[in-house]
């Protein structure tokens, strides 16, 4: 065979041979282009899909903080009207107790002034004995009549804030 034969064959084989490459390393840069395209898309969906979690995540953050601002604000004005309440409360069993406590001041002056004019002293222990016998009546009633205040007072000054409790147990509650 001759040289130019066989030159010419080869020539034709590293024709055919570098044209099998080029369609290989054509397909294989398609098909690395394609699986490319395909990787950005996904990652664009998955940026996306974290975007919006995100967002989504933050909104909820921003409307809890809100809720617990305003709930908190809630607590503070039931504090402030149970402060209220206690306050007016307090101030009417003190006026209570000074005008109860004038009052036994004036029946122990009538009582001694009554004392001073007796004529004998059987009158004057009996005198003494009554007056310590109403003022032990007057003492027990008033004893009670002051715990039966301050009990509804502090059920008074308690019920907003209890108000309050009852309602975090329902809000919360319901999250756990």
């Amino acid at each position: 065979m001759s040289t130019k034969i066989k030159t010419a064959e080869t020539a034709e084989a590293v024709k055919s041979a570098i044209a099998e490459t080029n369609e290989a390393a054509t397909k294989g840069f398609e098909k690395t282009l394609a699986v490319m395209k395909d990787g950005v898309e996904k990652a664009t969906k998955g940026i996306e899909s974290s975007q919006a979690k995100m967002k989504e995540s933050v909104s909820k953050a921003m409307k809890t903080a809100e809720e617990m601002m305003a709930f908190s604000q809630g607590n503070i004005e039931a504090i402030m009207k149970s402060s209220q309440i206690f306050s007016a409360g307090l101030q009417d069993l003190s006026k209570h107790v000074a005008a109860s406590s004038k009052a036994h001041i004036d029946e122990s002056m009538a009582t001694m002034k009554a004392i001073s004019s007796v004529k004998s002293i059987k009158e004057a222990m009996d005198l003494q004995a009554h007056f310590v016998r109403t003022m032990m009546e007057k003492t027990v009633a008033e004893t009670g009549k002051m715990t039966d205040a301050s009990v509804k007072l502090t059920e008074q000054a308690i019920a907003p804030i209890t108000a309050r409790v009852t309602l975090a147990v329902e809000k919360f509650g319901k999250a756990a």
